[in-house]
């Protein structure tokens, strides 16, 4: 009963959606809204199957874009939260620096490391990095703070050293935490790459976008963002699966 129940939670979502896709293209044909203002799905599916190599090539650079600065931004993340965990004055003066800094809008910062870096892969991944940074550094610090100080201490008495404090102690601690930044960041990553190919690149999924926006061809401007939105939800699926995989006893 209870695997029924919740097969059919799983599958109230999707029908919900596929009732307003009917909803949509019903709309749409009653009602005859030129396709420039508001494309029926079917047209934009239409325009997904037509364009489907040039996509294929964006939505590739997209991806290696997003990826590099995804994983280099979870090594500077944990790095600079296992350092303020470390010494507590360090955190005292990075953290305000790094709340501050989120304060700043990363659509405003783009064009300056576009400037600063030239229009090649470089900037694409530093602004990526940016985005992704903050929600992966935070939850790691806030889940080191959790650690439960008693079992530090024991484990200190017992005569560990900090490698196997970390490792035994406050690794499975912040796992948890670890993976909940992870699934933002790792849908923040593909929004970041987009806005830094808004600002300048010879391809990626924000550059056809643009490019379908300027010539009004609205149908690949949705089939555009469909490819944007199945990539995020595809990687926060893919988070959230290794999540269950290494932590079991969290489901």
């Amino acid at each position: 009963m209870k695997k029924l129940a919740s097969t059919g939670s799983n599958l109230l979502p999707g029908a919900f959606i596929a009732l307003l896709v009917v909803i949509w293209e019903i709309f749409i044909r009653v009602s005859g809204i030129p396709k420039y203002l508001l494309p029926a799905p079917s047209g934009i599916i239409r325009a997904l199957v037509d364009s489907r190599e040039v996509l294929l090539l964006h939505t590739k650079t997209t991806v290696i874009e997003a990826s590099i600065g995804y994983i280099i931004s979870i090594i500077i993340a944990v790095t600079v939260s296992a350092s303020m965990n470390r010494w507590h004055t360090v955190k005292k003066t990075v953290y305000p620096v790094l709340v501050i800094s989120q304060t700043v809008p990363i659509i405003v910062l783009a064009p300056l490391i576009m400037i600063w870096m030239g229009f090649g892969i470089l900037p694409k991944i530093a602004i990526v990095v940016l985005t992704c940074f903050f929600p992966i550094a935070v939850s790691v610090t806030e889940g080191l703070e959790t650690v439960d100080e008693d079992i530090v201490s024991m484990m200190k008495v017992m005569g560990a050293n900090n490698w196997q404090i970390f490792a035994k102690v406050k690794l499975p601690a912040i796992m948890p935490s670890f993976f909940s930044g992870l699934k933002i960041a790792g849908t923040y990553s593909i929004m970041g790459a987009v806005i830094a190919e808004w600002i300048g690149a010879q391809s990626g999924l924000g550059v056809y976008m643009t490019r379908a926006m300027h010539s009004f061809h609205t149908e690949a401007l949705f089939a555009d963002i469909l490819i944007i939105v199945v990539l995020s939800i595809g990687v926060f699926e893919f988070i959230n699966f290794m999540g269950r995989k290494i932590m079991p006893w969290n489901k």
